[in-house]
């Protein structure tokens, strides 16, 4: 029995850090993905106004390439162990102190992961909009929740479909801080980061 239990817990350490691992690659893709996009997007809106026939949606695109990016962007960051973090305490207590601080601060990101995601699961409903047929007028009208009704501005996308990165962020968010828990609680080596070489907030200070 002895055995097994840390067994079952070095198994599911280090599923959590192989999960977390494809995902931050995935979170690599896009985000290059994006910036591309954003420049692109940001080169063309230049020359069209330059030539005076500008394109009316490339604004729009451009800003949701931006809050896409942010969020991607962010939980990456998180897993890289490269988030913003005030460090005036901890530098002045000791080790024990100082790892129990940074095991603190590793639920709460986690907690917030895990709240948001809850908080998105109401806001989206999926098991609302499956039980009105998909149809996103009776929903509205049975809920009041009018988030599948809306479209943008000028690329008249669905609304809900572009805000789908705030499920995904809150879902990669707690995946990437259970991971750096993980380690922090010594159930498993800190695992390094193919394609980022400043894979740490001390290295990118120092």
């Amino acid at each position: 029995m002895q055995q097994t239990a840390p067994s079952r817990r070095h198994a599911l350490s280090r599923l959590v850090l192989d999960a977390s691992g494809v995902v931050l690659q995935a979170e690599r893709l896009l985000i290059l993905a994006l910036m591309a996009l954003l420049m692109l997007l940001i080169l063309v809106n230049v020359a069209t106004r330059y030539t005076g026939m500008p394109i009316y949606w490339i604004d729009e695109a451009a800003v949701y390439s931006v809050v896409w990016l942010t969020f991607v962007g962010g939980s990456a960051m998180t897993r890289l162990r490269m988030d913003f973090a005030v460090t005036l305490l901890t530098d002045k207590l000791g080790v024990r102190a100082a790892r129990l601080f940074r095991l603190a601060a590793g639920g709460g990101v986690l907690l917030f992961g895990l709240a948001m995601l809850a908080m998105c699961w109401i806001w989206m409903d999926p098991l609302g909009i499956a039980r009105a047929g998909f149809d996103a007028r009776e929903y509205a009208a049975q809920s009041f929740n009018f988030l599948y009704t809306e479209r943008t501005q000028t690329l008249n996308w669905p609304t809900w479909l572009l805000q789908t990165v705030l499920p995904l962020f809150a879902l990669t968010l707690s995946l990437h801080a259970a991971a750096n828990l993980v380690e922090d609680l010594g159930w498993h080596p800190r695992r390094p980061h193919a394609g980022f070489p400043k894979a740490d907030a001390e290295a990118v200070v120092n």
